[in-house]
């Protein structure tokens, strides 16, 4: 029997370590499980506008590191699954299947909305690319780091265990403090090169294979960008989860088992 290889991308400002409990979930359930650990962070494959280099990184990292013998399944949360999506669409005969973990296409006028913002800049000045660039980066210990975030309602809906793995994977020691590993000015800037041009993209060069979405029912992100194009493109392979756009955070293990059900 071949191996079965699952390739995730993760959320933008959250590194793979973040999705530990997802991964031995998978694992145990026969899988391969293998992650990029940061996208954009990469000099080779830098953040550019639509995101075609961070696709181009991730089938990079495939055809490098993983080096599979066959197609590989691709799951990616938020930006991930954006990204899985380009992949998807730039080499078919590779992906096997596509589970999108709340990760909007964006189509029709709100694409239309999201270029016009791009060309004039507006994009740089609201919403989640300015809070980004203000976001706190360094503590003086860990801690600290996770005095701040548990206090915080947003942390407080998380899985204990997935907390500690944020704590864990997504700072690093520098100077004698504690910072972010997942650059800030990289999370803003992927924010600021939101893809619009999906609608054209589907239309010439649709996947090829199964693709599932799973929505989270309280999803603010979901809800902005519009959930018609997704739906569509994920057809009777749509689910929900109930929780907010970072649910595979809140609830790994139910998240992990419909990712499981979807790719069988």
């Amino acid at each position: 029997m071949s191996e079965k290889v699952l390739v995730f991308s993760h959320a933008n400002s959250y590194p793979a370590g973040c999705y530990r409990v997802l991964f031995e979930r998978w694992r145990a359930a026969g899988w391969r499980v293998e992650a990029l650990d940061r996208l954009g962070h990469d000099p080779r494959f830098p953040v550019t506008g639509d995101w075609r280099k961070l696709r181009d990184q991730l089938l990079h990292f495939i055809d490098t590191e993983v080096k599979p013998q066959g197609q590989v399944a691709l799951v990616g949360h938020s930006l991930g699954g954006m990204v899985s999506l380009l992949a998807t669409c730039r080499r078919p005969e590779l992906v096997s299947r596509l589970v999108m973990l709340d990760s909007p296409v964006v189509s029709g006028w709100k694409a239309a909305a999201v270029a016009v913002a791009k060309t004039t800049g507006l994009i740089h000045r609201y919403g989640p690319s300015r809070i980004a660039r203000e976001r706190r980066h360094v503590w003086p210990n860990r801690e600290a780091v996770y005095k701040h975030f548990s206090s915080k309602k947003l942390f407080a809906r998380w899985d204990p265990r997935v907390l500690a793995d944020y704590i864990d994977a997504g700072f690093e020691e520098a100077g004698g403090q504690v910072q972010l590993r997942f650059r800030r000015e990289v999370e803003a800037h992927v924010y600021r090169t939101l893809p619009h041009h999906l609608p054209l993209l589907l239309r010439l060069w649709p996947p090829q294979c199964p693709v599932a979405f799973v929505g989270g029912t309280r999803s603010a992100e979901l809800r902005q960008a519009g959930a018609a194009a997704s739906r569509k493109l994920a057809g009777e392979n749509w689910r929900w989860m109930e929780g907010s756009h970072l649910y595979p955070f809140e609830k790994p293990d139910e998240t992990a088992d419909l990712v499981l059900e979807l790719l069988a």
